[in-house]
């Protein structure tokens, strides 16, 4: 892992959609156990988070398809797969698509607060309040976790644009320029991806194993007491500058704490 500096920089590409089984799971476990420690090094100015979505776009030729209709927004530009694979049932693509993009826009509002750590909230709280298996997945249901968070609602609307609108947006469309790869990176292609100083991180997406790739990223020296702390690697912590605490996630009756880290990889992206 490189380790340049005392900042850590990492980001993970995620998806707001909970239908795709283990995988989505797998990604909606590994917020709600990591938050505490992605909120302590960011308060303490020791690490910087960056949440993305991957998109693709409609070719022009299929703009007015039913496929594109249902699963694009901005006539095409920006799309996301069906979460049921069946156009006639359920929640469809764009939907998905609008709900990544309001995530996305959280957590620029959140940053110009001053507040990037409030990501992690809205997250774990969109999942639990606003889940698509309990038919809650919704823009009232997202407006009403925004504001139960204090951030400017207007702000998050102005960031988001219209979806409708025969256009670019600007923050997908920088979502899109971020997925191609640079240098020794690579294309970001699957979900989730973890990219910790610019290099690709493969392990698992839990607690504990994303925690130490983290930590490994300082340069040697200058590592937050929770990267020194014997209990980075099990029970609880707590940063005194922050007065945050952190603790481990209960094993399941398997003895694990998340979900395999097999890869799910979009069938559109495949072909």
């Amino acid at each position: 892992m490189p380790h340049p500096d005392e900042r850590v920089e990492y980001e993970l590409w995620t998806n707001s959609n909970d239908e795709c089984g283990p995988l989505c799971d797998e990604q909606a476990a590994f917020v709600r156990s990591f938050r505490g420690h992605a909120q302590i090094l960011e308060r303490g100015g020791y690490a910087r988070f960056t949440p993305h979505y991957i998109t693709w776009y409609c070719p022009e030729a299929f703009r007015l398809t039913r496929q594109c209709q249902s699963q694009c927004i901005n006539h095409g530009r920006y799309c996301a797969p069906d979460p049921e694979e069946d156009f006639g049932e359920g929640y469809e693509g764009k939907q998905v698509v609008v709900e990544n993009l309001r995530q996305l826009c959280v957590h620029r509002v959140a940053n110009e607060s001053g507040r990037p750590w409030a990501w992690w909230d809205f997250a774990m709280d969109y999942k639990l309040r606003c889940s698509m298996k309990e038919k809650k997945y919704s823009k009232a249901c997202a407006e009403e976790v925004v504001a139960s968070l204090g951030l400017s609602l207007e702000k998050v609307l102005a960031c988001m644009g219209d979806p409708d609108a025969d256009a670019d947006n600007a923050v997908l469309s920088k979502e899109q320029e971020d997925q191609i790869g640079r240098g020794s990176r690579g294309d970001v292609t699957i979900l989730p991806t973890l990219v910790i100083n610019d290099v690709q991180y493969r392990g698992k997406l839990e607690r504990t194993a994303v925690l130490r790739a983290v930590c490994a990223g300082f340069k040697e020296g200058t590592e937050p007491q929770v990267c020194l702390s014997h209990d980075r690697n099990g029970g609880c912590w707590r940063d005194e500058a922050t007065n945050v605490r952190a603790g481990a996630v209960r094993p399941d009756r398997s003895g694990g704490t998340s979900a395999s880290s097999t890869t799910y990889i979009y069938e559109q992206l495949r072909r």
